[in-house]
């Protein structure tokens, strides 16, 4: 009788190829005439600008490195624009009570979604010079889509999706995220 071996190995092998190839690469989504999240590969790893807690959500907020060259030459306060090439990542999570630590500190839970902006003022001229980006996040495919409008808060289809809601900080560049001291 022959080793099934080599036949369970192969079988492993395919599966796991099978299941790669099933995964979405995340790197292949766009929003319609808009950012695509290929633009911002790495963002996991860019130094933390601040974090955030709105409603049910834990966010850090992450930049490249121009953005944060950007913060620590005083912009936005010093009222100097934000460089081309500046990025920003939002990544928000659901806010979930750590029981088994003292004072049961809300931390981050499930993937909700990851936001991006980048700073290209030919490109997003008609948006303050800034392009917008939303992705949600399903656990159960472990994929991401570009949002929409049944979105809370709700996106548009194009690079000008945040634009609306940034106007109100024009006079920070439409950034409202501060670099708060280290």
């Amino acid at each position: 009788m022959k080793s099934r071996k080599p036949l369970m190995a192969a079988g492993v092998a395919i599966l796991a190829a099978a299941a790669a190839f099933a995964a979405q690469d995340r790197y292949s989504v766009k929003v319609p005439n808009g950012l695509a999240f290929a633009e911002f590969r790495g963002y996991e790893t860019w130094q933390v600008i601040s974090i955030s807690h709105n409603g049910p959500m834990l966010a850090v907020i992450t930049g490249n490195p121009a953005m944060i060259d950007a913060y620590k030459s005083g912009i936005p306060a010093n009222g100097k624009p934000f460089p081309d090439g500046a990025k920003m990542a939002k990544i928000h999570w659901v806010a979930t009570k750590n029981e088994t630590a003292p004072g049961t500190p809300l931390v981050a839970g499930a993937l909700h979604d990851v936001d991006f902006m980048a700073k290209d003022s030919k490109r997003f001229a008609d948006s303050g010079g800034w392009g917008y980006g939303a992705f949600e996040y399903n656990g159960k495919t472990d994929t991401f889509r570009p949002g929409n409008t049944s979105d809370s808060p709700p996106q548009g289809n194009d690079a000008k999706c945040g634009f609306g809601c940034h106007t109100i900080v024009k006079n920070r560049d439409y950034v409202f995220t501060e670099f708060p001291q280290r």
